[in-house]
């Protein structure tokens, strides 16, 4: 469904290349959860933008449902991303001036298939259908994540890619976030790329990857594991 062959990513710094992604393969299938592990500065948000065809890998190629990316201008791109993706960012990125259900509703509006129901329904798993018609600044912030996540959901897209959707929460609220996009996922069918530096916080994952110097490796049986002692 989603699939990443022989990724690089190189960018210039001072007159000098910085390779920051090294030869990342790796493929997410239905439903699934992943995780990708890494401290600041690992690269992890550089390979959640090439995944979401935020940004072009400088070698190899990112695949959704077999089609490269590489094979698509900038319009087909943006077109067949409405629907098969969703994003999810720290920094919840609601407009100020809609209200928590146009915020909802937006992906619908921009692709021309706006379903109110749609983002009543999803308010409804989000515990927020009472506030349909606050705006965000009256929010706190674990509600602000909770309408990303209804928002991430509207398009019912193929895959969710999330980049430290609760690293600006507290435990508490981070923990809550992160079940509830995990189970709405799982629900509707999408999978989800998570990218985060909190390891607690994703143990129940499918698979989970870390990122070490540009190179993706697969922890799972790692974490396993430790799990069991």
């Amino acid at each position: 469904m989603l699939r990443c062959k022989d990724v690089y990513r190189t960018f210039e710094a001072a007159g000098e290349a910085l390779e920051v992604l090294r030869g990342v393969t790796f493929e997410v299938s239905p439903a699934q959860v992943v995780a990708i592990l890494g401290p600041s500065g690992s690269g992890k948000s550089t390979l959640l933008h090439l995944l979401g065809g935020l940004d072009r890998p400088s070698s190899g190629d990112i695949f959704w449902d077999d089609v490269p990316l590489s094979a698509l201008d900038q319009f087909a791109l943006a077109e067949k991303r409405a629907y098969f993706v969703g994003l999810i960012f720290q920094s919840h990125y609601l407009l100020e001036d809609l209200t928590v259900q146009e915020n909802v509703s937006l992906p619908g509006r921009i692709a021309g298939n706006l379903d109110k129901n749609r983002a009543q329904d999803l308010l409804e798993h989000v515990g927020l259908r009472q506030r349909a018609k606050a705006f965000p600044k009256t929010l706190s912030g674990g509600e602000r994540q909770r309408v990303a996540v209804a928002r991430a959901l509207y398009s019912k897209p193929a895959v969710i890619l999330a980049d430290e959707p609760t690293g600006s929460l507290d435990r508490h609220n981070a923990r809550a976030v992160y079940e509830l996009l995990v189970d709405l996922a799982r629900s509707e069918g999408s999978a989800v790329v998570m990218v985060t530096h909190d390891e607690g916080l994703v143990h129940d994952v499918d698979v989970r990857f870390a990122l070490q110097d540009g190179v993706l490796v697969d922890v799972t049986k790692q974490a396993d594991s430790s799990a069991t002692r």
